[in-house]
């Protein structure tokens, strides 16, 4: 059933229109990289321009601080059985005529997230990435500093991020209990699961 969902995907182009008439003028190209039953769920915003290019959720810098932040491995965080990485979008949304990433498009949502998330059933472990993705999935809305910093009231396993984007470096100098606090939690939380496994 994996299989046969990721083909679906796969060849999704409901976006090719909107696509062409970005600065970017891309072609749909979805990243679907999920499977039943994996402890761990990553819940990204959209792939940006790398992912794109190579296929790969996170396939970036921002990955790499992700992966960090989680402490995961590479190999572990794209080992399909540990875990599932579902964006937002699940195709890159190119960039405005500034040169800015445009959101997610909802049509991706409306259409796939649904089937997408029944299949991967109930995870230990949610990592919500992003506010695009924090309204999504948990319907919160407001200043990403007080959501982030609420995690200790999210339902357990749950734990809600920034984006790990260069851009955010200010933020999180300006919140150093994220690092001293959040990010051990969620480590000590990670490393269980993978221990377990």
């Amino acid at each position: 059933m994996t299989d046969e969902l990721i083909r679906k995907i796969g060849k999704c182009d409901l976006c090719a229109e909107n696509f062409a008439l970005t600065a970017t003028q891309h072609r749909p190209r979805p990243v679907p990289w999920f499977r039943a039953g994996t402890p761990i769920m990553v819940a990204g915003q959209a792939p940006g321009m790398r992912v794109h290019k190579e296929g790969k959720p996170f396939w970036d810098r921002s990955g790499d601080r992700l992966r960090d932040w989680m402490g995961i491995s590479h190999a572990q965080f794209y080992d399909r059985d540990l875990v599932s990485v579902l964006p937002t979008a699940f195709c890159f949304p190119g960039y405005d005529a500034k040169g800015a990433d445009l959101p997610p498009p909802p049509r991706c949502w409306d259409r796939w997230h649904a089937e997408a998330l029944q299949h991967i059933g109930t995870p230990q472990v949610r990592v919500i990435v992003g506010s695009y993705a924090i309204r999504r999935h948990l319907g919160l809305k407001g200043p990403m500093s007080e959501i982030v910093a609420q995690w200790r009231t999210h339902a357990p396993g749950t734990y809600v991020l920034p984006h790990p984007s260069w851009r955010n470096n200010g933020w999180l100098r300006k919140h150093p209990w994220f690092e001293s606090d959040l990010l051990p939690d969620l480590k000590r939380t990670v490393g269980a699961v993978l221990n377990s496994a």
